[in-house]
């Protein structure tokens, strides 16, 4: 028949592990293709006077394994044209074996006719070499294509495809972004023939002169302390429930409602913004994690109250990005940052369908109010209501002071207050004109006012005397002292 690979496993290690129903299969082959020649197994059948072929040449052509599983596979869909082809690979052929997986897509394509003839799971005996029972549960990963996020570090983790010190230390270095530097590691080649060699290392020691070939896997032992799980999301999603419980969790945490944690998130997020002002890492990192606990807890109570999860907030989340960045995830284009903000407001009217909305709308109340003051007036801007140049907004700067002066003169509070917010509001106006965001920029001048009255604050101390018994006139000094410093 034509178009058919059979395919079978060497098993791990020499003949002694091989089935009989291979072997034969093996023995009778006018040509044996392999993957590669690399296996205890090969050198004993050759002598038996089974011909092989091998593709390892084209591990030398590529930089990365699936250019060379695509290649292998290519080369044996063209051979399986002109008659049946026997494919030989370590361990068995449907343990961690990228090119029988390529090969079953194409057969399920119509493209060949593939058959799996057995072979003997290299599992077998790596469970006895590391003393594990697979009942317990047990993940087993691809080494040349491991991925941190198909990790579960609260399990037994077997890696396989560990060929060289290359591919050791690419998972050494994807390992240690889930586990600590010294977890122990068991590295076992052969496992359960002759020249089976099981060695227990530190992780960061892996790929550190030890002898590594087709038949190398390494055992990860699943985490035990508490400590070393706290960078999963899992386990802080289950500290937050925890915390919910009604029995046995936090008396503060059980009673708040999305409601009461609304100014805590504000804190936390300006918080935030000073970490990123003052440029440190280390404070910016602990901040975005009280952001993230706030979302958490607004999670955790809405699925106490049954209405969504954080599954929820990240389904959404993930459909949004992936919908309004067709240009990254479909066909459309979008060269600058204009054109990807063009897109999106585009997207997301869409969206909205045929609801109505006004301009204003989609501003949120909640934010403070210079912020929301400043987008009201650059939304308003863009359909043409706005100064047509700086002057204009300055005489209206003027205008506006002139009126609040004059209403000093009454003394009502609510015109007073209302005459000051008109003040401001322009202000604020005028600052859209030099592209200054007036939240940053006052930002900037409390920051300052902070480091200069801390200045004068220390030269006080420095005297021994309260601040009564200094004059204004002598404050003002001690300030002035600060700026000359500042300048300097």
């Amino acid at each position: 028949m034509t178009n058919q690979i059979t395919i079978v496993g060497l098993g791990a290690a020499d003949l002694n592990q091989m089935p009989l129903g291979v072997y034969r299969l093996l023995k009778e082959a006018e040509v044996v293709w392999l993957r590669t020649k690399e296996h205890p197994a090969v050198a004993a059948l050759e002598k038996e006077g089974v011909r092989f072929q091998s593709f390892d040449a084209i591990y030398e052509k590529h930089g990365r394994f699936e250019e060379v599983y695509d290649e292998i596979v290519a080369a044996l869909l063209q051979k399986a044209e002109q008659g049946p082809v026997l494919y030989a690979v370590p361990g068995h052929p449907m343990a961690a074996e990228r090119t029988v997986q390529l090969l079953l897509e194409r057969k399920q394509k119509g493209e060949a006719e593939v058959v799996i003839g057995g072979g003997q799971s290299f599992l077998d005996a790596l469970f006895t070499s590391v003393g594990i029972d697979p009942a317990d549960g047990f993940q087993l990963l691809d080494g040349t294509a491991l991925n941190r996020d198909d990790i579960r570090i609260a399990g037994h983790l077997i890696i396989a495809q560990v060929y060289d010190a290359f591919v050791a230390s690419d998972v050494k270095l994807t390992l240690m972004e889930k586990y600590p530097d010294e977890h122990e590691v068991t590295v076992v080649t052969a496992a359960g023939s002759e020249q089976e060699t099981v060695r227990k290392v530190p992780l960061y020691e892996l790929d550190h002169g030890m002898e590594l070939n087709n038949l190398t896997s390494v055992y990860v032992p699943p985490v035990q302390r508490e400590e070393d799980t706290y960078r999963e999301f899992s386990v802080l999603r289950g500290i937050i429930a925890r915390l919910r419980d009604p029995e046995g969790g936090c008396p503060w945490d059980i009673k708040q409602t999305h409601a009461s944690l609304k100014k805590y998130l504000l804190e936390e997020t300006y918080e935030l913004f000073e970490a990123i002002d003052n440029e440190d890492d280390e404070e910016m990192a602990a901040e975005l994690g009280d952001v993230l606990l706030q979302v958490l807890l607004h999670a955790q109570i809405g699925e106490d109250e049954g209405m969504f999860t954080i599954e929820d907030v990240i389904a959404s989340t993930s459909a949004k990005m992936i919908r309004r960045h067709p240009h990254v995830f479909g066909d459309a284009t979008a060269e600058t940052a204009e054109e990807v903000k063009v897109n999106w407001q585009e997207i997301k009217a869409a969206e909205k369908g045929n609801k109505e909305e006004r301009i204003l709308d989609g501003i949120p109340k909640g934010q403070p109010a210079l912020m929301e003051a400043y987008d009201l007036q650059k939304k308003a801007a863009k359909t043409g209501f706005d100064w047509p140049d700086a002057e204009g907004v300055i005489e209206k700067v003027k205008e506006e002071w002139a009126e609040f002066l004059a209403e000093t003169e009454t003394g009502q509070p609510d015109r007073l207050r209302e005459e000051f917010g008109d003040v401001l509001f322009t202000l604020i106006n005028a600052a859209r004109f030099w592209d200054i965001h007036p939240e940053e920029a006052l930002q900037a001048v409390n920051r300052k006012f902070r480091r200069r009255f801390g200045f004068v604050e220390d030269r006080v101390k420095e005297t021994g005397r309260p601040f009564s018994d200094f004059t204004l006139k002598e404050l003002d000094e001690f300030w002035d002292l600060a700026k000359g410093e500042e300048r300097a």
